[in-house]
């Protein structure tokens, strides 16, 4: 497949990305909720990143966030070295204790930015971010000098452009009347339509950074009866994590979907993963889905998709039509 672009900013990406959020490792809201997915070996985090790079993904997507800070310090070690070859995004926002790993609040003043942009770049070892992102909804009043602040960074020479981690066109708007704002990330997958969000970013030229492209894992290897464990946010799924019941099931009705057009993902030779990532790259030229990963093999699985492409015209017809039924 052909790279593709950061909208505006000019920025080559390889078309799928990495989400780093799993290998982030455990966290936790104060009540001791889990927001991460469990307990990861960092030294296989490591490995499946340089295999990532190996295959061609040069995208790479975190939060300062996740993990409290220790999916950064990861990605960091595994692409020392080698910063020239990738691009790095990550987020901010979320206030956290990296000792306690035990996220708390949100830090919404401008100041804030300039803070915890210096932290990332410490913790990711390098001296420029190429996509930095506001990782929480908020009002107008508040994300117009947040908007202000990240161009400074860009001015400053700290980061090369911005986004909005948001599920809500009107914020994605906001940030995209920004010079320097270059894509939106926004949830979509087979599972999840996104129109809105691929209109908004053909009109306003940014990317379509898509997150939870393979549905939280239901897209991916999730088995329908077996439940996730321990620290896995998907043992006591927030609302917005619509896939799975409590205790990390699988929800049937998502399931049923699954069913129902898993034979036209799999066509010619993809597994359920890369096919859900080839029908993100039908829906729109602009889309770069970010899989979430834990080892070396599914790193292998997700980067192969490109070999795929995307799904066909017809393929995506059937798709809409078994959805439909």
């Amino acid at each position: 497949m052909e790279m593709r672009t950061l909208g505006r900013a000019g920025i080559e990406v390889s078309p799928v990305g990495f989400g780093c959020w799993a290998i982030g490792g455990p966290f936790s809201n104060p009540a001791g909720e889990p927001l991460g997915w469990g307990v990861v070996d960092d030294e296989e985090s490591v490995r499946a990143i340089r295999r990532a790079v190996e295959l061609g993904v040069t995208f790479f997507d975190t939060a300062d966030v996740y993990g409290a800070g220790h999916s950064e310090r990861v990605l960091g070690k595994a692409l020392s070295g080698i910063r020239d070859q990738v691009v790095i995004a990550t987020k901010w926002g979320n206030t956290f204790d990296e000792s306690t790993r035990v996220m708390h609040h949100q830090d919404t003043t401008p100041e804030y930015v300039h803070k915890a942009v210096r932290a990332s770049l410490e913790r990711l070892g390098t001296d420029y971010l190429d996509l930095y992102q506001l990782h929480f909804d908020t009002t107008d009043e508040i994300a117009l000098p947040l908007r202000e602040a990240c161009e400074e960074l860009v001015r400053e020479g700290l980061i090369r452009s911005y986004a909005w981690s948001t599920d809500t066109v009107h914020s994605a708007e906001l940030f995209a009347q920004g010079e320097h704002c270059a894509a939106v990330q926004h949830e979509a997958s087979v599972l999840h339509d996104a129109p809105e969000f691929f209109a908004l970013c053909e009109r306003e030229d940014l990317a379509s950074i898509n997150r939870t492209p393979l549905g939280m894992g239901i897209l991916g290897r999730r088995d329908a009866t077996k439940p996730a464990t321990g620290a896995d946010i998907r043992t006591l799924p927030p609302s917005w994590l619509r896939y799975f019941d409590e205790g990390g099931v699988p929800a049937p009705e998502w399931w049923e979907k699954v069913s129902a057009i898993r034979d036209v993902l799999q066509s010619d030779g993809r597994t359920l993963a890369q096919g859900a990532l080839g029908w993100l790259w039908a829906r729109s030229p602009r889309t770069v889905p970010i899989p979430g990963f834990r080892t070396v093999t599914q790193a292998e699985e997700n980067a192969r998709a490109m070999e795929f492409g995307p799904l066909s015209n017809d393929q995506l017809q059937q798709i809409a039509a078994l959805l439909a039924a």
